[in-house]
């Protein structure tokens, strides 16, 4: 009863969370809000996984938060930076694009749970909300530490999900892996962005 209880205050959290990285103009709150997600995400992977594969998890998904903070703190020339150029920047067009995925989550919890029982009403709430979460992202950001972002909520949402179907050690080790490439990835991108473009006449 306790374990169920505080499942739900996981998913909630997940929501505030992934809604957070959503609305939030501020790096540094996004990406702490991105920590606090892995911490909700590490505790649903462990309704399924050992307690020490859900760790790999949750300091994988750490490293990539450090990453991209140590990265994005280096480029402080960006401070001032362009911002999101999509129309949609409303907060409230956001917040409620995250209120259609909670609704969509807690419609399709229940029709998964009734095909594939076992996996828990909290675990695939969490991960639809992510899913739908990073999905809403990647379409309505060209921001490319907020696109990093995105794809992470996604792959994090796939992950726990996947988790509560099978707990291989080597699947789990390789979606550490692809975590923390993404988040290299994500860093480079965003080191190599800040440099200005060559004109010919330079050349």
């Amino acid at each position: 009863m306790v374990i169920d209880i505080i499942s739900w205050v996981a998913v909630a959290l997940i929501l505030a969370t992934a809604t957070t990285i959503l609305i939030s103009q501020d790096w540094r709150i996004s990406l702490a809000a991105l920590a606090l997600q892995y911490l909700a995400a590490f505790w649903l992977v462990t309704r399924h996984l050992p307690l020490a594969m859900g760790s790999v998890k949750l300091i994988a998904g750490w490293m990539v938060v450090a990453t991209l903070g140590m990265t994005r703190l280096s480029l402080s020339t960006l401070d001032n930076q362009m911002e999101d150029t999509f129309w949609f920047r409303g907060r409230w067009f956001r917040i409620i694009l995250m209120g259609i995925v909670g609704l969509i989550a807690t419609g399709s919890s229940m029709q998964i749970e009734a095909v594939i029982p076992g996996l828990g009403l909290p675990v695939i709430a969490g991960s639809m909300i992510l899913i739908g979460a990073g999905v809403v992202h990647l379409g309505v950001t060209s921001d490319l530490l907020r696109v990093t972002l995105g794809l992470l909520t996604l792959l994090a949402g796939f992950e726990i999900l996947y988790a509560a179907l099978e707990s291989a050690i080597l699947v789990t080790g390789l979606l550490a892996v692809v975590n923390l490439g993404l988040g290299i990835l994500g860093s480079y991108l965003l080191i190599a962005g800040s440099f200005p473009l060559e004109s010919e006449d330079e050349l």
